[in-house]
C-alpha cells in the first residue's frame, strides 16, 4: 500500500479461524522487518505448526530462523485468507483517499483488525446481542470497563 506517495508493506498474521493475530507496517520488505514481525507475534502466541506466506525470500529466511519446526507453505492459492483481508482493508481505505503518515497507518491497520475480529465474534465483547448491534454493544461494554 502507499502512504503519502511511497510504498509501505503490511505484515498480517491470521489464524486458521480467521482471527487477525498481529499487524505490522514497515517501510521495507526485508529480513529485518520480517524477523521483527514474527518475533512480536511469537511473544504473544505459541509457535504455529504451519505458516502460509507468499514466496518472498525475506519471509522464508525469518521463518527458517525463528520457527524451524513449522511447515512453510508457499503454494499459489494457500494465502487466500490473508489476501481477502487485504481486499477488505483496501475497500475501507479507498473512500478515505489513502493514508498520509506512518503512525496513522499503523493505528488504522490495528483498528481495522480489531473491528474484523469483533464482527466475527472472536471476542466475548457484545456476544450476547444481535449481530447488527454487536459493535455498539461491545463499545458500551468497553466504556464501562475503562
Amino acid at each position: 500500500m502507499k502512504v503519502a506517495g511511497r510504498w509501505c508493506y503490511v505484515y498480517r498474521a491470521v489464524d486458521q479461524h480467521g482471527q487477525i493475530i498481529d499487524v505490522y507496517v514497515s517501510d521495507r520488505r526485508d529480513a529485518r522487518a520480517a524477523r521483527w514481525f514474527f518475533t512480536a507475534a511469537l511473544v504473544t502466541y505459541t509457535e504455529p505448526v504451519e505458516v502460509v506466506t507468499d514466496r518472498a525470500p525475506a519471509l522464508r529466511a525469518a521463518i527458517a530462523e525463528l520457527m524451524s519446526v513449522a511447515f512453510h507453505d508457499t503454494e499459489q492459492y494457500a494465502n487466500n485468507r490473508i489476501e481477502c483481508e487485504h481486499g477488505r482493508l483496501k475497500a475501507r481505505l479507498r473512500p478515505m483517499r489513502g493514508l498520509k503518515r506512518d503512525h496513522t497507518t499503523s493505528v488504522i491497520m490495528r483498528g481495522h483488525a480489531f473491528m474484523q475480529n469483533l464482527r466475527r465474534d472472536h471476542y466475548e465483547l457484545g456476544s450476547d446481542t444481535r449481530q447488527h448491534r454487536r459493535v455498539a454493544s461491545a463499545f458500551t461494554e468497553l466504556a464501562r470497563v475503562i
